[in-house]
């Protein structure tokens, strides 16, 4: 999860690659833990082979309970080794996603209205950066 706008949130789903899987934006007031099960599940129907995930620590409680119990699914969450800042090991990989996502001019700032274009625009900008790996 990223909060770049005031009053969005953008959550995605990536793989190990850090290649964008699903991408959801809504209302900053829908709390993470509320919004991650329902994330992981709308992943989970485009993608049924998935085993399971990986979470930072803002989605422990509702959302790891919603995935082991309701969806059958392995949750796990990548949480503070120590105090100090270090690269978690799978949580990098969310993270340089979205590095690479705010490269995109369109998507540093909050340009869109509604929140399907603005989802739109995040998968068209991986689309992009994906393309330009080829070359």
């Amino acid at each position: 999860m990223e909060k770049k706008i005031k009053g969005r949130k953008r959550h995605i789903a990536t793989d190990t690659q850090g290649h964008l899987l699903y991408v959801k934006v809504h209302a900053a007031n829908i709390h993470d833990t509320m919004a991650g099960g329902q994330i992981f599940g709308s992943a989970l129907a485009k993608y049924p082979t998935l085993k399971g995930a990986c979470f930072d620590a803002g989605y422990r409680g509702t959302t790891v309970n919603y995935v082991k119990n309701v969806l059958g699914k392995t949750a796990q969450i990548s949480s503070r080794i120590t105090d100090k800042w270090i690269v978690l090991p799978v949580r990098w990989v969310v993270e340089r996603t979205f590095g690479w996502l705010n490269a995109t001019r369109r998507l540093a700032k909050d340009f869109e209205t509604c929140v399907s274009s603005e989802e739109n625009f995040v998968m068209i900008s991986h689309s992009i950066t994906l393309l330009r790996r080829f070359n």
